[in-house]
């Protein structure tokens, strides 16, 4: 059997609305929209699913309007559910006001996705090959302890895959090290790498970052829409991207590492996985919504007409 993607992170419902600008503090902005979505971890999933992956969501989602909305998000594209719900409490919102630019602000509540326990992540029984996505954001709060205790108890031939986010420099330093030390794939924006890294410059950045990690680790930067950079075994290559006018650029790069980790599971390279990967981003800032990833087939179009 092929490789599964199994997340671990909170999924949760995003209350978009797009505003012509952020409010003056004490201020009031209409906006020109409103939209609920599936959106965290569920962005992740869809986009490894719908690339073909077999995809698990290990967390913990509620019992209400919002977790019913991530059930049938996650269920509609065959995402695996594998802990039961929690029975009292429903999954919590992420408010994301979304400026003319494409420019996100995120306020973020906490709820049922919090409530995870080494028990109920062992539900997606990982085994050889699996890849098992870490956010950043599951280091801070409830959730970081069980976390962090499972993660110990895996096979080394578990594949950990470190979304750091924008949280990850400042967790503290024993969680951090212990992350690290069990982390075979760094998957980070240009800004959360240069944090950890402390130096400016993606290619600088990855080859510290391969430093920090175990022998034989894959380190990928995303830089935007100028693409991504690809460093593994000491050597570094730099894809290039493909440049679109945004509308939402809100799951942009959870959309590239859910492809880059699909790719993986049919025996791509990282290279080739994370040239498509740079499709699916591409594709996924024209549309709005983080649960608008890409299907195989749209991306193998995409990268046909760019001659790729």
């Amino acid at each position: 059997m092929a490789p599964r993607v199994i997340h671990t992170a909170q999924a949760l419902v995003d209350a978009v609305m797009e505003v012509p600008a952020l409010p003056r503090r004490g201020g009031n902005v209409m906006a020109t929209s409103y939209q609920r979505y599936a959106g965290g971890a569920v962005t992740i999933l869809l986009a490894a699913a719908r690339s073909g992956a077999h995809a698990v969501h290990a967390g913990a989602v509620g019992t209400g309007a919002n977790g019913d909305l991530v059930r049938e998000r996650l269920g509609a594209d065959g995402v695996e559910l594998s802990a039961p719900p929690v029975e009292d409490q429903d999954t919590g919102v992420c408010v994301v006001l979304v400026e003319p630019g494409a420019e996100r602000t995120f306020v973020t509540t906490q709820g049922a996705e919090r409530r995870i326990s080494v028990a109920s992540l062992a539900t997606s029984a990982p085994v050889a090959g699996d890849l098992v996505c870490v956010s950043g954001y599951s280091l801070v709060g409830a959730t970081r302890d069980p976390l962090v205790t499972w993660l110990g108890s895996l096979p080394d031939d578990v594949v950990v895959v470190l979304d750091p986010g924008a949280t990850f420099a400042e967790v503290p330093a024993g969680i951090r090290d212990a992350v690290l030390a069990r982390t075979r794939v760094w998957t980070g924006n240009a800004e959360e790498s240069a944090a950890l890294a402390g130096v400016d410059g993606i290619q600088e950045s990855a080859e510290i970052l391969e430093g920090l990690l175990s022998d034989g680790a894959v380190v990928i930067v995303r830089d935007g829409p100028r693409g991504c950079l690809v460093r593994e075994h000491g050597d570094a290559r730099f894809l290039p991207g493909h440049p679109r006018r945004p509308v939402d650029t809100n799951g942009a790069g959870d959309t590239h590492t859910g492809v880059l980790l699909a790719e993986r599971t049919v025996g791509a390279s990282w290279v080739d996985a994370a040239v498509r990967a740079n499709a699916a981003a591409a594709i996924k800032v024209t549309r709005r919504g983080p649960d608008t990833a890409p299907t195989r087939d749209e991306i193998d179009a995409f990268l046909a007409r760019a001659g790729s």
